[in-house]
């Protein structure tokens, strides 16, 4: 099972829109029609769905989550598929997909992060289709930092090709904009310098393989399942071993350490040849801070450990290609990801 590319888009192309999680309350409509039309300026046609409510802390009941996103990603008309956000639940959809037809399906571009990490990352282990763990549809609108791109950039780029973001060594200390007040933001509030950090020690690291991983919070609910068997597709798919990166929401550093401990144990980490970590402003412990959680749980496997990348929930967004190949370079001074769709 070859590592599979949904097609580029084009102008004229489709673009599909549902809540597999969390939809939009009506306060937040505003901004869900400025990201509609920040799409539909790309050239693309906005297909939204029925399960988009916001009153509750899902949009619509787990089957009709699950058919919609089915009949999305296998319309062939529909080239790529986002929704406003991530959430809390989508792992109630896993076992009502039809993973065969998936497989068979042409492969549609599926986008997300945050609670989206139980869907697009199962999606890319189990039907080798490549998937941007990258900016959800509401933050589609924010101008894109020098040096990273955005996920509309990825969707539209050729086979084969490839791109290097670099961290803009700033980034957003805590807190979001009120979309409710401010539906127009289109400025990251960057008002705090950081570069990425190695936590394993010290020296430059190269280190390359297939890109695999996602949020620390939903993807340890799946460890041990066949929803998550790192193992099968570096197998059969990364030979040359994988550059695993993960991320942190919200969960202080003890529930963090459990998680990823459980992750390791489960074997997430086994083929990793480097391990990349997000910038998180999750809450540290008293005796225990995130970096600390993540080198407790994760010290033991021998390899890179770079945290402070820009995936995760602190803007900006460095969007990662799940299945696609991978460069990490880190070096005083320089920080660089390079990735190859092919």
């Amino acid at each position: 099972m070859a590592i599979r590319y949904p097609s580029p888009l084009r102008p004229g192309d489709r673009v599909g829109v549902t809540s597999p999680s969390s939809g939009v309350g009506k306060e937040l409509r505003a901004r869900l029609d400025v990201a509609v039309r920040d799409v539909q300026e790309r050239g693309y046609e906005v297909v939204i769905g029925r399960c988009m409510d916001g009153s509750g802390h899902i949009s619509a009941p787990a089957a009709d989550r699950a058919a919609e996103l089915m009949s999305m990603l296998t319309d062939s008309a529909i080239k790529a598929v986002v929704p406003p956000w991530g959430g809390e639940t989508a792992i109630d959809l896993l076992p009502l997909l039809d993973w065969d037809r998936l497989r068979a399906a042409e492969p549609t571009w599926l986008v997300g992060f945050s609670d989206m990490s139980t869907l697009i990352t199962p999606m890319t282990l189990l039907t080798g289709t490549a998937t941007v763990h990258g900016n959800n549809l509401m933050d589609t609108p924010y101008r894109v930092p020098e040096g990273l791109c955005s996920w509309l950039d990825i969707v539209a780029a050729p086979p084969g090709h490839r791109f290097t973001q670099h961290p803009p060594g700033r980034h957003r200390s805590p807190g979001f904009d009120d979309y409710a007040v401010f539906p127009d933001v289109r400025e990251y509030t960057l008002d705090a310098a950081g570069t990425w950090t190695r936590l394993d020690g010290s020296g430059e690291v190269e280190a390359e393989g297939r890109l695999i991983g996602g949020c620390i919070e939903t993807l340890c609910n799946l460890a041990g399942t066949t929803y998550l068997d790192i193992s099968a597709f570096a197998r059969d798919e990364a030979p040359e071993g994988l550059l695993v990166y993960v991320e942190a929401a919200d969960n202080d550093a003890f529930s963090i350490c459990r998680n990823l401990h459980g992750m390791r144990l489960a074997g997430f980490f086994d083929r990793a040849n480097a391990v990349l970590v997000a910038r998180t402003d999750a809450p540290d412990n008293r005796t225990l801070s995130q970096h600390e959680a993540v080198l407790d749980a994760l010290g033991s496997l021998g390899v890179p450990i770079i945290a402070d990348v820009e995936c995760g929930h602190v803007p900006p967004y460095m969007p990662i290609v799940n299945g696609a190949y991978g460069r990490i370079v880190h070096a005083p001074g320089r920080g660089e990801l390079t990735q190859t769709l092919g």
